[in-house]
C-alpha cells in the first residue's frame, strides 16, 4: 500500500514539473514570401499607413494612420487569402512599437520608397 502512495506522489510531482501546454492553432497565412535575402532581414521598402489597423492576433502589428513602416517581406497571395506584408513601425514618436515585426494588410499602406526588389522566394515557417 505504501508503495502505491509513493508511486502516486511521484507521478503527481512529475506531472507538476512537466505541465501540459495547450495552445491555439493558427492557420498559415501563406506558404511563401518574397524577400530581398534568404533570412528576410533586409528592408524592401518604406510604406506609409493610409488608415488605422488593429491587429487581430499576435502575428500582426497595430498601425496608426500616417505611421511609416519598414517592409521586410511580402507574402505570396494564395487562393482565398488577403495580401499581407511583414514590417515594423518606424519613427521616434512610436518608440514603444519600434522593433516589433508583424503582418499587416498591404491594402492599408502606400509604398513611399522602394530600397531593393523583393525577388527571392522563401518558404514561410
Amino acid at each position: 500500500m505504501t508503495q502505491r502512495v509513493y508511486l502516486v506522489v511521484l507521478l503527481m510531482c512529475l506531472g507538476l514539473m512537466c505541465p501540459v501546454v495547450i495552445g491555439i492553432f493558427m492557420d498559415k497565412l501563406a506558404s511563401k514570401k518574397l524577400c530581398v535575402d534568404d533570412d528576410c532581414v533586409y528592408t524592401i521598402s518604406l510604406a506609409r499607413a493610409e488608415e488605422d489597423y488593429n491587429a487581430p492576433d499576435c502575428r500582426f502589428i497595430n498601425i496608426k494612420k500616417g505611421q511609416l513602416i519598414y517592409v521586410y517581406s511580402k507574402l505570396v497571395k494564395e487562393k482565398d487569402s488577403g495580401e499581407f506584408w511583414a514590417g515594423s513601425v518606424y519613427g521616434e514618436q512610436y518608440e514603444d512599437h519600434m522593433g516589433t515585426v508583424g503582418y499587416f494588410p498591404s491594402s492599408i499602406v502606400s509604398e513611399q520608397h522602394v530600397y531593393q526588389d523583393a525577388n527571392k522566394t522563401v518558404p514561410t515557417t
